[in-house]
């Protein structure tokens, strides 16, 4: 029979924590071993004799300390039953003395066994309580179970695959926020030739490659098949988890959906080629004036030539400056516009006026070409609400893309009518026409220096891309349509009609000339000599008396003993600019009621309202031709 002596030793060296208590309610403590007090940081004389729940009382500040009132119920049922009762990771704060030297509570969690011993004649002599502090465990688990929670989470809330692989990439299985498998047959053909477009088969395969040996993650962007039949793109990435001998066990990969991106990316591209192209075409559009020009230059250098020739090579410098002219029109229209810097003027219209306007100043051109334009409106008054100058752009514009993209002889055709609450006009050629993937963007900005491949019929491309904008700032919308090369062309500009408007007072900008004054004395003050001087003879053989000053100061002293009539003043002057001169003008008794007109490089509106500001009554761009020019002078007041 073992001694005594030996239960004594079992009891107190083993490692885990165990007590021996009273069966009775207040479970007085008999004895406890070693690795219970080491567990709960107490001595044996603090432990022994002392009720267990005096010993560890519960936190009567913490309402979810119930560990005193389980282990009641635990030791309770070992005393009603005779069986042993297990808790197992249970939540039992216990005090500790604090680094302030005052009591508090620390929080642990204890796995106990109470089980009873009986006496010889059965009853029940106490109960053997075994403890084991879980704290660090049920910790870890939590912190686990967090990490879950939040995995699950994240691949719940993203939109992306999440996906594992075998080491060898052979087979694939695709998770859901659980980490479960779903819809195992269709990820398994994530790579196997449904899913990877075959152009990108090797290169992927290579990447996987790659990162299979260097044990290292693999990362591309590459095609994929979608379910609706077309091609995406994805960007895929797979980290490989090691074992402890550093081989690879598997994978864990997420596949993102980018086709939205590269979309964009190739639409960036696209536009930075043809903006590539537009700068070119610009250069040599440019360009092509200069050669007549220079040439008609030096023609004019060499002595006596006759009359008709002097004419015919000032007709071609002033074709040519035309020209060059309406590109710069062009492209500062187009900025204005795009930047949202264009104000509209306006007023109560009759579509039909502006339709007689656009019409007028295409026929030129459409005579230059032989071709039959035929204009339909009705009887009736179409009102809209616009800017007249802009609406006559709009339509000019098209008539001219029609003319110019429709052969010699060629038929064009404008119609207008009232359809509901709108007013659409119609123009139509059966010229060129439009391959499809044209039509798509035809109003894009510089798109349509592609249309002909010789560039025979010259422009930037930036007319159309200024339809759409002018037409948008009208509240209206303008479409293209062609059936194909060859067979012409149709473009649809509707406007919002304009209720209760009866008979509106149309401006019919350049449908007649204003007559022209007599004489007039007129000083110009340009420090470009040239420009200044050429400017002073065109004045002078339309009639004028002109002076001429380069110096702003000097032309400020004329001006008081000379008191001209008009001031053409060029903005940027030495020492002193445009406006400033023009406000000290304005301030000396000699030229307070001059007519000032501004001669400048710059046509923004900005520049417009800076001039107004400054006293000026026109504002003209350089280069000035004679029409301009007259019609400025013929507006001032008598």
């Amino acid at each position: 029979m073992l001694s005594p002596a030996l239960f004594d030793a079992v009891f107190n060296q083993s490692p885990i924590g165990h007590s021996l208590l009273s069966p009775a309610p207040d479970a007085t403590i008999l004895a406890v071993n070693d690795a219970f007090l080491k567990a709960s940081g107490r001595t044996r004389e603090e432990l022994v004799g002392v009720s267990l729940f005096d010993a560890f009382p519960r936190n009567p500040d913490d309402p979810a300390d119930t560990g005193e009132t389980v282990l009641r119920r635990s030791l309770a049922r070992v005393l009603a039953t005779g069986q042993p009762d297990r808790l197992p990771a249970q939540r039992y704060p216990i005090p500790v003395v604090l680094p302030n030297g005052e009591t508090g509570f620390e929080e642990r969690f204890w796995s106990a066994v109470s089980t009873p011993v009986f006496d010889a004649d059965g009853g029940i002599l106490c109960i053997a309580h075994t403890t084991i502090d879980v704290t660090e465990q049920v910790r870890s688990e939590a912190a686990l179970r967090e990490s879950e929670a939040r995995y699950r989470a994240l691949t719940n809330a993203t939109a992306d695959v999440v996906y594992r692989m075998s080491a060898d990439w052979s087979q694939l299985r695709q998770l859901d926020g659980r980490g479960y498998l779903k819809d195992t047959s269709a990820a398994s053909r994530y790579w196997v030739d449904e899913y990877i477009p075959p152009e990108d088969q090797d290169r992927i395969h290579d990447a996987i490659d790659a990162a299979i040996r260097a044990k290292s993650t693999f990362e591309l962007e590459h095609r994929v098949h979608r379910l609706d039949g077309s091609v995406g793109w994805t960007y895929s990435r797979a980290v490989p988890m090691l074992d402890a001998r550093g081989e690879i066990e598997e994978w864990i990969g997420a596949a993102s959906d980018i086709t939205e991106r590269k979309l964009a990316e190739e639409k960036l591209r696209e536009s930075d080629r043809r903006k590539d192209e537009f700068l070119a075409m610009l250069a040599h559009e440019l360009r092509n004036p200069l050669a007549p020009i220079g040439a008609a230059a030096a023609l004019l250098q060499r002595a006596r030539l006759d009359e008709g020739l002097v004419r015919k090579t000032s007709d071609i410098i002033g074709r040519q400056v035309g020209h060059m002219t309406e590109l710069i029109d062009d492209l500062l229209d187009v900025s204005r516009v795009t930047r949202g810097q264009v104000e509209l003027d306006e007023a109560a219209l009759d579509m039909r006026a502006i339709v007689a306007d656009a019409v007028e100043q295409v026929m030129p051109l459409v005579r230059t070409r032989r071709q039959q334009l035929d204009v339909d409106v009705p009887a009736q008054s179409m009102p809209v609400m616009g800017d007249a100058k802009r609406l006559v752009q709009i339509l000019a514009n098209l008539l001219n893309n029609a003319a110019k993209y429709t052969q010699e002889g060629g038929r064009l055709r404008l119609a207008a009518k009232v359809l509901g609450n709108e007013v659409a006009v119609d123009v139509v050629d059966n010229g060129i026409g439009m391959a499809p993937e044209l039509v798509a963007r035809a109003f894009d900005l510089f798109a349509q220096a592609e249309r002909t491949s010789d560039r025979a019929s010259g422009g930037l491309g930036l007319g159309l891309a200024l339809v759409r904008s002018l037409v948008e700032l009208h509240g209206g919308t303008v479409a293209c349509e062609s059936a194909g090369p060859g067979r012409g062309s149709r473009f649809t500009v509707t406007l919002p009609l304009l209720a209760d408007a009866a008979g509106p007072d149309v401006p019919r900008d350049g449908a007649h000339v204003v007559a022209r004054e007599s004489s007039l004395t007129i000083m110009v003050v340009d420090d470009n000599v040239d420009a200044a001087e050429t400017l002073g003879l065109l004045l002078e053989a339309s009639g004028h008396r002109v002076s001429i000053e380069h110096d702003p100061q000097r032309a400020l002293e004329r001006a008081r003993t000379e008191a001209p009539q008009v001031c053409l003043l060029d903005i940027g002057l030495p020492g002193m600019d445009g406006y400033e001169l023009a406000r000290r003008l304005r301030a000396q008794p000699a030229t307070r009621h001059a007519f000032l007109v501004a001669i400048t490089g710059y046509g923004q509106d900005s520049d417009r309202r800076l001039a107004a500001e400054a006293g000026f009554d026109k504002h003209l761009v350089k280069p000035i031709d004679l029409e301009s020019l007259q019609n400025a002078l013929a507006s001032r007041p008598t």
